[in-house]
């Protein structure tokens, strides 16, 4: 998977841009705040139809601006493909070929993206909800399947807490309506749980590798938690223990007005051995937790998709030493397309230099680029 060219039109400091990704490395390298990350960010939003950085879309449309366009060509088996998202202070659309694509899980999982930004560390440190966003977001693009089942467990979660609130008397659990949105939710809930944690093993299966490789240590692994052991159950066992817990929490559930159990309640933890990195962790060591995570996407991306994503690098080599710098570029093959934002080309070694595209980014602008050729450098 390669994404061979990107148009901005409006989005963040960009007024207008234009610029062709080699398939390889590409660096785009340049001072703070001249717009480095808000490239990075339109490819993201690109693949995603939403930022990593901001919940408001009307955040990404420049100053002064009504609407924002980021159009990119993207190969896929050989075939290029058209791929646009129209940003408009209350509306988004996107298009396919310059067909409007009109259901978003129509939309994504066809450009996947795996992102390192300083900010990932909040994963491990934030809220739960964070990471069930996460979650939420990965396997969306693996799966677009994942995006309507999720779509349609908020909208039923939404439904059941609505009658919950409205309910007058305890009597009201046993009402065939909400019985009807209660079998639903459960339903829908069951189909989350069961992918989650296919996910969740699949990372597994590599990521302690992976953090020994770049850190030294051994024992890292992911942990999904939930009300109930998840593990090697079947979906009727999943729904069947769900069921149970409906159950027993009807009384809670009645007087709290809300729901109380499902995949919305969940969280996942990071531990090396028997610490919780979350809590007991050093910042390093949370760090090396996404490193290995994310890198372990690209194996499961790959294994599931039959593609490699694009990968971007946020500024990451500031955050690493030298010798977990050059542990990350060695996963970093001339086969997966690389873009790194970086305010020092010096941090990367000159290895990566040699072989990879630099672009430098002055106030939403392109100033140089430098192309690798087979005989050479060449400057525009």
């Amino acid at each position: 998977m390669i994404l061979e060219h990107i148009k901005l039109r409006n989005f963040r400091n960009y007024e207008s841009l234009e610029l062709n990704f080699s398939k390889g490395i590409n660096i785009l390298y340049g001072e703070n705040a001249q717009g480095k990350t808000n490239l990075l960010e339109s490819i993201y939003v690109l693949a995603l139809t939403k930022s990593h950085r901001s919940f408001i879309d009307h955040s990404l449309i420049k100053d002064g601006e009504i609407s924002s366009k980021i159009n990119g060509v993207v190969k896929k088996d050989g075939i290029s493909a058209s791929y646009e998202v129209l940003l408009e202070n209350k509306k988004k659309k996107c298009f396919i070929d310059h067909d409007e694509i009109k259901k978003l899980a129509d939309y994504i999982s066809n450009l996947n993206i795996i992102i390192f930004y300083p900010d990932d560390l909040d994963i491990v440190k934030d809220s739960p909800k964070l990471r069930r966003r996460y979650l939420n977001t990965e396997i969306s693009q693996l799966d677009r399947n994942y995006f309507k089942i999720l779509n349609d467990y908020t909208r039923l979660l939404k439904m059941r807490n609505e009658s919950l609130k409205n309910m007058s008397s305890y009597s009201g659990m046993e009402h065939p309506y909400f019985k009807a949105v209660t079998d639903y939710f459960i339903d829908k809930a069951t189909l989350i749980y069961k992918m989650r944690m296919k996910f969740i093993k699949k990372i597994n299966e590599y990521c302690e590798d992976i953090f020994f490789d770049v850190s030294g240590h051994h024992g890292f692994y992911v942990k999904y938690e939930s009300n109930f052991k998840l593990e090697d159950l079947t979906l009727e066992e999943i729904k069947e223990e769900m069921k149970k817990q409906c159950r027993e929490l009807a009384p809670q559930e009645y007087r709290s007005k809300m729901t109380l159990f499902g995949p919305h309640k969940d969280d996942i933890s990071f531990w090396l051995k028997d610490i919780n990195l979350r809590t007991k962790g050093s910042q390093g060591q949370q760090r090396m937790a996404i490193l290995a995570i994310k890198l372990s996407e690209i194996i499961v991306f790959e294994n599931y998709c039959h593609e490699k994503p694009i990968l971007l690098l946020d500024d990451v080599f500031s955050e690493l030493d030298d010798g977990k710098k050059n542990n990350l570029l060695s996963y970093i093959s001339s086969d997966i397309q690389t873009i790194i934002t970086t305010t020092e080309i010096s941090n990367i070694e000159n290895s990566i230099l040699e072989k990879s595209k630099l672009i430098e980014i002055e106030n939403g602008a392109i100033k140089k680029i430098t192309e690798v050729e087979k005989h050479g450098r060449k400057q525009d």
